[in-house]
């Protein structure tokens, strides 16, 4: 599982039928660098931002934690095209680098 900020979200105008309904967010990932960084720094990383479907109501500002590839797809009961899934709606990180 990844952390990233949802910077947006995405409309479609058509979907596959199994996706139909499903909400889309726009996220930007966060590395060592960006959780290292003062509380309301830059919300963007370097990271290219990536589309995630969401089941959990994760709205613009909000940290997640995703999950991306196989295991995106595991909970749907039919094959799914879904490369990146919301598995958390965080509210707190508290991160200590090592020395």
């Amino acid at each position: 599982m990844r952390l990233g900020r949802v910077i947006g979200r995405v409309t479609l105008s058509q979907a596959v039928p199994s996706l139909q309904g499903a909400r889309w967010l726009i996220v930007s990932p966060l590395g060592r660098d960006d959780l290292s960084a003062r509380p309301g720094a830059a919300a963007v990383s370097r990271e290219p931002s990536l589309v995630v479907y969401d089941d959990l109501g994760g709205a613009p500002g909000d940290l997640i934690g995703f999950v991306e590839g196989r295991e995106a797809a595991m909970p749907f009961e039919q094959p799914t095209p879904v490369d990146a899934i919301n598995g958390a709606l965080i509210s707190n990180v508290y991160y200590h680098p090592m020395p």
